[in-house]
């Protein structure tokens, strides 16, 4: 992934929780593509207007977050996108649900299948999920029940979704991964490595979209 991928590099707002993991991830992007960071506890006084995109990872305060789901609700009625990465315990995000962790009796109860031909995980292959070094359980150990209408991406064996698109709760788009950042899959040395720059691609196609569909109501 290479700044050529961002279009502009105010478009993504990546939220920093300031734990390591976060922004661990948020220096590596801002040095790959530029992208504009802010800390999480600035966001009450912050104006959201002049991004498209906002990223929220699995280490952000959500009593924070749900204090001023407002805004939440605010920048995605403005028809922009959010991508949530973590589990769910407080209703901050419109349409979303609280996370329901996965009974695991076996490793493979953490396999992962793509319900079809997404182009965020376009030549991924679901074992590079699945496992990591061997080791299943990294990529999700549970889902989030789906809104009405749902595109479903990812899912465990027993159906539940890891991964899906809803774009029926606000005027936005809202991507709802329960794991780790998916941004955060650019440099691995499999198949996963090519969701990161294949999921800013995406923003920018599904935001296009939204666009052309709003201009022809």
């Amino acid at each position: 992934m290479n700044a050529g991928d961002l279009k502009n590099p105010t478009d993504l707002l990546l939220l920093n929780s300031g734990t390591y993991f976060s922004t661990q991830t948020a220096t590596a992007l801002q040095q790959d593509l530029g992208i504009s960071v802010l800390d999480m506890y600035s966001l009450p006084d912050y104006d959201l207007s002049a991004h498209k995109f906002l990223v929220i990872d699995n280490y952000v305060d959500q009593e924070l977050m749900n204090q001023h789901s407002g805004l939440i609700g605010e920048f995605l009625d403005q028809g922009k996108i959010l991508v949530f990465s973590g589990n769910l315990f407080l209703p901050w995000l419109p349409g979303g649900s609280l996370f329901v962790p996965k009974t695991i009796r076996d490793h493979q109860d953490y396999t992962v299948t793509l319900t079809g031909l997404h182009s965020i995980f376009e030549g991924v292959n679901p074992d590079d999920l699945t496992y990591n070094k061997g080791v299943s359980g990294f990529f999700a150990r549970g889902h989030h029940p789906i809104p009405p209408h749902a595109e479903v991406l990812l899912t465990l064996p027993g159906g539940e979704p890891i991964t899906y698109i809803d774009r029926h709760s606000t005027k936005g788009t809202i991507l709802v991964h329960s794991g780790n950042n998916l941004l955060g899959y650019t440099h691995s040395r499999n198949t996963s490595g090519r969701i990161g720059a294949q999921l800013i691609r995406w923003l920018y196609e599904e935001y296009e979209q939204m666009t052309t569909r709003s201009s022809e109501i």
